[in-house]
């Protein structure tokens, strides 16, 4: 219309210059597009006359100069949409004047546009760009065509989002590449690099290759498809995170291919780099595979676009018909290049849908043991960066829901047949270096836990080959050290098993010294990997020896070395080496390093092993251990000169006893009996000899000045470390040596004791005498704790032991050390560098001081009180004394820091329940503080599971909680208070509870009396606290995706057992949530109903459990699957049927009243199942409560509607219910009345429960015999037969097979099948509840705290049970064929939202008007109008304009442009506005706008239920239709529908009266086209 009114008033107008110039003053928006509209005309029209010609040039000079020129550099941003508008129509004018004034004015632009260029940026460039845009077509100087393509590549390079950028490669490019003088320097300046500054970014790169489309392919002078760097651009494309980027390299790729298939030439595009293989060619023979190969690949590209794994999946085998097409099986070669099936595999690994990305990386993983690819250096990159980075997401190593907990998940399985496979295939040359990128990898980033056990895993699997030299063991070390600081101890400990594994299968010995395998060695620690009782120190010493004499040689031997093993070798020279003191030493405070004293004490073990393991291998007998001796003997020659030599060196006496602590802790071999280890045995025995020499230097050094600075502190600890591990030699290899062991006690109790007491009578005291202080505080510690862990020595008996404990026990608390206020010129040296503070100082002899009188408290409280007067010689009474105590306690946990604070809790475990009575509010203080310390503690911290531990056997401790819970006062509720703390504390931090209800099960059932309680019965307690055990036995929080997948991993790792090292050198924490039910649950096992105790207890759990179950019922009647309220139920009701064995029928038939209101209840199927069980059990146990389950079935059906299944549930087991009845027959005669009611109810699912009831007590009664029923036979055999028989195939038989295949109805039977296993593991399996409610019987074993009984019977379930499947009969059967297959066959069909090239050319002209850009794509011959301008909801709006567009509407109206902006409309249009034109008609305009579109031949037809309306299945669609559509509430008014030319209206048989008009549209824009397709194929 707007063509014809611009032709009409040109064509009226004498004079268009006129005209144009009227059109200038004022240049509003709708002036701008009127001129664009005109200059468009009569650019388009014929060659006017010279004169004329020659005016209109000038009228369009002036108007692009003056006028579009000056619009352009104001920008569009400044005025709103209304600016935007104006700067459209004002590019669209320029361009048209250029088209009417040719190359002259072309050229003036260019040249006005370049010096802009070249002043600056901002909304000048821009203008500067698009005047460019408008001249490059008609450009024709070449050296100015050269300064524009110049121009335009400088700024396509510039670093940041610039517009003018953006519009460079949108449309300057384009337009420049449309000259054809400048489209080769465009050309290279795009893949080329253009001469200085390189190729521009990929994005932008796109964006201008996409606009030159129509001159890349098949033009003589330039083929863009026989350059490699362009076709690296679009697969930079095809994986770029931008989706605009990706669709443009698709886009370029299709056009690409179509235009190889239309015009059938051979191409061949060179070899890009080192690879041989072509990146794209063309052959004419192989037309159709080729098209096939390309045609797959491109749908599986875009299919990634939709990030749906059902959609994705059914096309993932297509990936292997690309593989079959891209190998050449004769040669074995690559046909086509790999880093195409790289972009797909790359594209997948940075999917945002993580299922997506584990499905590629698993499908990339199976190639190489599905597929035999050729060597690629492509794919060996893409494995080091792109997978490498995919394998970093700990959740893809996740379980599949099929998978036992406790297996290696699919990606850890796949990686290590992959990694080995792959380094197999790989030439020698190149696996190496392959290995150190890879291990080089794995420390580049901060690698999570999870992906380096399962990455260093797959590493250890690889099959011996010797491939990694220094660079490879050093790269493994790095990884040792740098990546697993914060991980998991188990993980950690397991990965760096793995790793070592991995450098004895991967090391070529010959490339490698000893040393430096050593010094890898020494990155492992001892308490989380590599010790000596293990797996792997015996594989180990077997690889030592068979590459004893491979290592590398760092210096050349003498004959005699060169018959010595090379470890003895090394292992002397080492031993050697670390005790050679310097010749010229200088007297040196700080202590040295222990990494070389491990280093030495590890090779030493080491090598005597591999000796030992040699002689037995050569069946000697007799071991004469020469090599031991010689790496022992330099050590023994040091250590007997230390009690006579006092001159020897610092350096050497700390080197050597470090080596002597270290060889003393070493832990016996695997084997039942240490005296069997005879190295460690020979070790003992050679270290007997120099006992007395170390003890006499240990003393001298402990007693004398000797220890007189800060950095003497680190010896003073070596030296005390020395003492007990020398004293538990004594008692191994020799009773001889205990006389000495117990002068050597004697003397440095005394010596302590008198450093201690000793007064300074200097006002200001010297560093030595403090740290003298410090040292002998801390040796009485030592001997203390002596005493307490060596009872046999009998130390107490020394008469050393009576001074002591009178010094410790009259002494003052907390005593704490004055800062000396100089330091003596010779030691400053070591205060100015030491890292103990004089806090930290202080703070240690504060704690040495509660060891010591926790010794005291602990080891003599029940002492006689004679000896106890006089060990209290004070006019304070013990109450008092202890009292004092007690205060110091809580002075000192405000002065200790938290990880010096264990001696004081220990010492207050003691104090309270003496003191709760007299002074309770110091008791309560106690708590509170002892509290404090614990939850202000994170529990990341090492110290913080030493210090809960402690604090538990406090606040917990038998006589504590005795004493809080007689008195019934505060104490009593602050402990409770406690519990619930803890408790909620657990479900943040795990393991939290497991601690406490593991101390406080193993003090109340196997109470140890050995303390100063005098309670008789710890079971008290139980009772007291019995909140503890109910909220154990429902405990456990709904763990996030992240927590349970460390748990399954952790479950992986304790299934190896002892093939993983680190099982057996990590202590075993019991964190698991599950241990604290699993404690809860056995200690329960363990009571006796015969002790009246256990059963008040036992019943008041019940009760309480009960109640429980009620409180959670109410808090939320209905509740979904697997929540927490299902589990705290189905929790409460394994308990239950844990204990109901241990109840009598009095309490049963109090509390089975309660059990039937549960049942009445809306519970879950798992709930079920255990309330029914325990109706059962009941009834058969207690036959005489048969009639109170009777009257169950008396309530109305409203009570009943959604319970009634449980109870008819119960008489499907009724020949268990009765087995204990004598008379049978009325209990079958009253059960039958019963059934057979409820098999005539409505509800379906009731009938089908009734029957199978009827099934089992019709069979009981046939097999007895009653001759009363006889009556019923006919109408009770009819009913089963009918419903074995009922609708053939339809959905009732299907469901009456189902439930009668249940497995509670056709194999659980409620007494074979009563054990633990069936209600913690059986049972929730089958009733589908989610994996971590399901607690295997290992847990119960692994759980030792609390041993079952020997005799306990109930453990295992029956065979038959187990091997079900879980599949309940109202529910899908789980796992079709269909699914199972899904990986191993391709679908036949597949979803396909691709799009041809020819519909999907990228949005490149921004600045054209929608219609204009719609027009542009040339997509649609559509005669259809569909005008929506009453709709206003921007949904609708939105899914109307993706519905039109899909179906090729040739235009969508609508009230307003605005609502194309709204994020609602964008949402659910899905740039379908970018494709479609979209027109605006305000409603007020409706009527114009119809009347005109008749003119046109269109036929209105209106959307509208209406007297006259048509049927939508039998009306015929004019080509030219105008579909209007109606307000979502008030249809098409009044006013309208008279100037309809038809009504059309959609066929309903509901009830509801409307469609949503966007429905309703979709449906009349199908049908529309249904039926031009039909017409089209007609016509064809």
């Amino acid at each position: 219309m707007e063509v014809v009114l611009a032709d009409a008033l040109l064509a009226r107008c004498g004079d268009p210059c006129a005209l144009l110039r009227a059109m200038c003053a004022p240049l509003s928006a709708e002036r701008a597009e009127a001129l664009r509209l005109l200059l468009q005309r009569l650019a388009a029209g014929g060659p006017p006359g010279a004169g004329e010609a020659e005016a209109l040039r000038r009228a369009a000079w002036e108007v692009a100069l003056e006028r579009c020129r000056p619009l352009l550099r104001g920008g569009e941003a400044a005025g709103g949409a209304e600016r935007l508008r104006l700067a459209r129509a004002a590019r669209g004018a320029l361009r048209h004047c250029v088209q009417l004034c040719g190359a002259p004015l072309a050229a003036r632009l260019a040249r006005d546009a370049l010096a802009e260029l070249a002043v600056g940026g901002g909304p000048g460039a821009e203008a500067a760009v698009e005047a460019l845009v408008a001249a490059a077509p008609r450009l024709e100087e070449p050296a100015l065509v050269e300064q524009c393509v110049a121009a335009a590549l400088a700024l396509l390079r510039e670093e940041g989002e610039g517009e003018a950028a953006a519009l460079v490669a949108a449309r300057l490019l384009p337009a420049l590449g449309g000259n054809g003088a400048a489209l080769r320097r465009v050309w290279e300046g795009l893949v080329g690099g253009g001469g200085c500054g390189g190729p521009p970014r990929a994005a932008r790169a796109l964006l201008a290759l996409s606009g030159l489309g129509e001159a890349l392919f098949g033009a003589a002078a330039l083929d863009a498809r026989l350059c490699p760097r362009f076709w690296r651009v679009v697969q930079e494309g095809l994986t770029e995170r931008d989706g605009l980027c990706r669709k443009r390299g698709r886009y370029l790729l299709q056009r690409a291919v179509d235009a190889a298939a239309s015009q059938r030439t051979e191409l061949r595009c060179p070899p890009d780099g080192g690879d041989d293989s072509s990146l794209f060619w063309w052959s004419v023979e192989k037309n159709e595979k080729l098209l096939q190969f390309w045609e797959t690949y491109i749908l599986i590209m875009e299919t990634l676009e939709g990030n749906q794994i059902h959609v994705i999946k059914p096309v993932l085998p297509k990936l292997n018909s690309l593989y079959e097409h891209a190998i050449s099986g004769k040669k074995g070669c690559w046909l086509f290049h790999p880093s195409w099936h790289m972009c797909i595999y790359k594209r997948m690994f940075e999917s945002e849908n993580k299922t997506l990305t584990k499905e590629g990386i698993l499908h990339f993983l199976e190639l190489y043991e599905t597929k035999h690819l050729p060597n690629s250096l492509e794919f060996l990159e893409f494995v080091i960066g792109p997978l490498m980075d995919a394998l970093s997401e700990s959740s893809l190593y996740s379980r599949t829901p099929g998978q036992l907990i406790g297996a290696c998940p699919p990606l850890g399985l796949r990686l290590q047949k992959f990694l080995a496979t792959y380094l197999m295939l790989l030439p020698d040359e190149e696996k190496g270096s392959f290995l150190l990128k890879f291990i080089q990898k794995m420390t580049s980033r901060h690698w999570c836990a999870v992906p380096i056990l399962f990455l260093s895993l797959a590493l250890a699997y690889i099959p011996a080959c010797k491939v990694l030299g220094t660079d490879g063991l050093h790269a493994l070390r790095d990884v040792l050290q740098c990546t697993m600081i914060t991980h998991q101890i188990l993980l950690r400990g397991a990965a760096q098993c793995y790793l070592l594994q991995t450098a004895m299968h991967l090391t070529d010995v010959e490339k490698v010294s000893l040393p430096e395998f050593a010094s890898f060695l020494m990155a492992l620690r001892p308490e989380e990997s590599l010790r000596r009782d293990t797996m792997l120190w015996m594989e180990l010493c077997s690889w030592l020896q068979v590459n004893d004499r491979c290592f590398r040689k760092s210096v050349k031997l003498d004959f005699e070395c060169q018959k010595m093993s090379s470890l003895c070798l090394y292992v002397r020279s080492l031993v050697g080496e670390y005790l050679k003191a310097p010749v010229t030493e200088r007297e040196n405070c700080f202590m040295p390093d222990w990494f070389e004293a491990k280093l030495v004490a590890t090779m030493i073990l080491l090598a005597a092993d591999v000796e030992e393991m040699k002689n037995k291998y050569s069946g000697e007998s007799n071991i004469e251990w020469i090599e031991l001796k010689a790496f022992l003997n330099p050590l023994l020659d040091v250590l007997m000169k230390l009690g006579s030599n006092a001159y020897i060196p610092t350096l050497k006496t700390d080197k050597s006893l470090q080596l002597l602590l270290k060889l003393l802790q070493t832990r016996s071999l695997k084997c039942s009996n240490p005296q069997d280890d005879g190295v460690l045995i020979f070790i003992w025995k050679s270290l007997m000899t120099p006992v007395e020499s170390i003890l006499e230097f240990v003393l001298r050094q402990l007693t004398t000045h000797e220890l007189s600075t800060v950095g003497d502190l680190d010896r003073c600890d070596l030296y005390l470390a020395l003492i007990p591990e020398v004293v538990n030699l004594c008692l191994q290899v020799s009773w001889k040596k205990v006389p000495s062991i117990k002068n050597f006690i004697f003397s440095l109790t005394n010596a302590s004791i008198y450093n201690l007491q000793k007064t300074n009578c200097e006002e200001e005291l010297k560093l030595k005498e403090q740290i003298k202080k410090v040292v002998s505080m801390a040796s009485l510690t030592v001997v203390c704790e002596v005493m307490n862990q060596k009872p046999e020595v009998h130390l107490e008996s020394l008469p050393s032991m009576d001074a002591l404990k009178k010094f410790i026990s009259f002494s003052q608390f907390n005593r704490v050390l004055k800062k000396p206020s100089y330091v003596e010129e010779k030691s400053s040296l070591c205060e100015e560098t030491t890292s103990q503070g004089w806090g930290k100082i202080v703070a240690r002899y504060v704690h040495d001081q509660w060891i010591c009188l926790r010794f005291i408290l602990t080891k003599f409280h029940t002492a006689e009180p004679v000896l106890e007067d006089k060990l209290l010689e004070s006019s304070l009474s013990t109450v008092e004394r202890l009292t004092k105590i007690l205060q110091a306690a809580l002075e000192a946990l405000t002065i200790l820091p938290s990880d010096q604070v264990l001696p004081v809790f220990d010492c207050m475990k003691v104090l309270v329940p003496k003191l709760l009575d007299s002074v309770e509010s110091l008791c309560m203080e106690a708590f509170d503080l002892a509290w404090k310390i614990i939850s202000s503690l994170s529990n990341t911290q090492l110290i913080f599971w030493s210090n809960l531990k402690a604090f538990v056997q406090f606040i917990f401790d038998t006589e504590v909680l005795a004493v809080a819970a007689s008195a019934k006062g505060q104490a009593y509720i602050k402990i409770k208070e406690i519990i619930f703390k803890l408790i909620d504390m657990s479900t943040t931090r795990t393991g939290v509870f497991n601690i406490v209800i593991s101390h406080c099960c193993r003090s109340w059932i196997f109470p140890t009396f050995d303390d100063r309680s005098a309670l008789t019965n710890a079971f008290l307690n139980a009772g007291n606290y019995c909140e503890l055990i109910t909220e154990a036995c429902v405990f456990g929080t709904v763990f996030r995706r992240d927590q349970r997948l460390i748990q399954d991993v952790h479950a992986f790792i304790e299934n190896l057992g002892e093939k993983c090292a680190a099982n057996i050198v990590t202590e075993s924490t019991n964190r698991d949530d599950h241990y604290v039910r699993v404690c809860a649950i056995k200690f329960l096992c363990l009571l006796d109903e015969s002790n009246i105790s256990h059963k008040m207890f036992m019943e008041d759990i019940v009760i309480k459990l009960l109640d429980k179950d009620e409180l959670v019922s109410r808090s939320r009647t209905r509740y979904y699957a697997n929540s927490l309220q299902h589990r705290i139920k189905n929790r409460i009701w394994q308990t239950l049927l844990v204990l109901l064995p241990k109840l009598d029928q009095n309490f049963v038939c109090e509390t089975l009243n309660k059990v039937f209101q549960a049942g009445f209840g809306n519970n879950q199927a798992s709930v079920k199942y255990f309330i029914e069980w325990i109706i059962i059990l009941s009834l058969h146990k207690y036959p005489d409560l048969l009639n109170k389950f009777w009257d169950c079935f008396c309530y109305d059906e409203e009570k009943l509607k959604t319970s009634i299944c449980t109870f008819l549930s119960v008489l499907s087991h009724f020949d268990i219910v009765v087995q204990n009845t004598s008379e049978k027959k009325p209990a079958l005669k009253k059960a039958l009345i019963v059934v057979l009611q409820w098999c005539f109810n409505h509800n379906f699912s009731v009938r089908l429960y009734a029957l199978i009831a009827l099934k089992k007590i019709w069979g009981m009664c046939k097999m007895l015999h009653v001759e009363e029923f006889e009556a019923l036979t006919p109408v009770v055999e009819s009913s089963l037969q009918q419903v074995e028989n009922m609708h053939g195939t339809g959905n009732a038989r299907r469901n009456w097979q189902r439930i009668q295949d249940h497995f509670f109805f056709a194999t659980f039977h409620p007494l074979r099948d009563y054990s633990l296993e069936t209600i913690f593991y059986t049972l929730p399996r089958l009733s589908e509840l989610p994996e971590d409610e399901w607690i295997s019987l290992c847990k119960f074993d692994r759980f030792t705290d609390i041993p079952l009984p020997p005799t306990f019977q109930w453990y295992h379930s029956r065979t038959e049970l187990l091997d079900l499947k879980p599949s309940d009969w109202f529910q899908q059967d789980m796992g079709s064929n269909a699914v199972e297959t899904d990986s191993q066959t391709e679908w036949t069909d597949v979803q396909k939202k691709i799009i041809p090239w020819k519909n999907s050319t990228p949005s490149l002209d921004l600045e054209l008007v929608f219609q204009d850009r719609a027009a542009k794509l040339g997509k649609s011959n559509s005669r259809l109008i569909v005008v929506a301008s009453l709709i206003d909801k921007p949904t609708n709006l939105g899914g109307l304009c993706r519905t039109s567009e899909i179906f090729g509407a040739s235009a969508l109206v609508v009230g307003s442009l605005h609502y194309i902006q709204d994020k609602q409309f964008q949402h659910l249009s899905v740039s379908a506005e970018q494709w479609l034109p979209l027109i605006e008609v305000k409603p007020s305009q409706l009527v114009d706008y119809l009347q005109q579109k008749k003119t046109e031949g269109y036929t209105i037809i209106g959307v509208e239920q209406t007297a006259k309306s048509f049927d939508l299945t039998e009306y015929c669609f004019p080509e030219k239709s105008l579909l209007l559509l109606g307000n979502e509430h008030e249809g098409i008014p009044a006013n309208l529908i008279h100037h309809l030319d038809v009504c059309v209206e959609i066929p309903q048989q509901g009830i509801i009266r409307s469609l949503n008009v966007h429905v309703s549209g979709a449906l009349l824009i199908w049908e529309y086209t249904r039926q031009q397709v039909i017409k089209q194929k007609q016509q064809k």
